[in-house]
């Protein structure tokens, strides 16, 4: 039985390393999608004048499911592109590495933003919440897939930390809004074009 675990583990190990080309493919187009989302949900935000806290912490974790339902479609449609199985055993490791922050972070949002506690919350509360899970579980997931992404993990960490240091002192809507923007757009946005212009210079090598 340990032996065929063992087998079954160096298997998963080897696909893994052959298919790091391909997840770093797909993760360009993903990080780019992610981070267009989250800049347009930012001034949407903004715009429609999301401004109570209940709202503020549903209208988030809306745009947050839309967002990983595209990026599970842009996946596939990368697995389909290359004849790759969408659930393989390596996706599977990445997806059970990356969902306990996640799920974490569902239930952040759900009990301190919907629960009685949401409008005693500071308006900084949910997005340092948000940002440490989700460096959290990038990761986590960064042990199975390329070695940038656990370094992004890193940065929304550190991004994190400044926030909670800074504390949003003047506790507004805006700046919420604004704080996950800047994270979940700016960044993804950053580490999409990034990834496109070192793997254009890579098949030009």
């Amino acid at each position: 039985m340990e032996s065929s675990q063992a087998a079954e583990h160096l298997q998963v190990i080897r696909t893994l390393m052959e298919r790091a080309a391909l997840y770093r493919r797909a993760l360009a187009p993903i990080s780019l999608a992610t981070g267009l989302m989250g800049a347009a949900a930012a001034a949407v935000g903004l715009l429609a004048r999301v401004d109570s806290p209940r709202a503020f912490a549903l209208y988030w974790m809306v745009v947050g499911l839309v967002t990983l339902a595209v990026a599970l479609l842009l996946t596939r449609r990368q697995a389909l592109r290359d004849a790759e199985p969408f659930w393989s055993p390596p996706t599977r490791r990445v997806a059970r590495a990356f969902f306990p922050a996640m799920f974490v972070g569902l239930v952040v949002g759900v009990f301190l933003g919907l629960g009685p506690l949401a409008n005693s919350m500071p308006w900084w509360a949910l997005p340092v919440s948000w940002m440490l899970l989700y460096g959290c579980a990038l990761h986590a997931a960064g042990f199975f897939m390329v070695r940038g992404i656990k370094l992004f993990g890193w940065v929304f960490v550190l991004a994190g930390c400044a926030l909670l240091a800074a504390r949003l002192p003047d506790g507004s809507a805006r700046q919420a809004h604004l704080a996950m923007g800047a994270a979940f757009g700016g960044l993804h946005l950053a580490y999409g074009l990034y990834l496109c212009f070192t793997e254009r210079r890579r098949m030009q090598a």
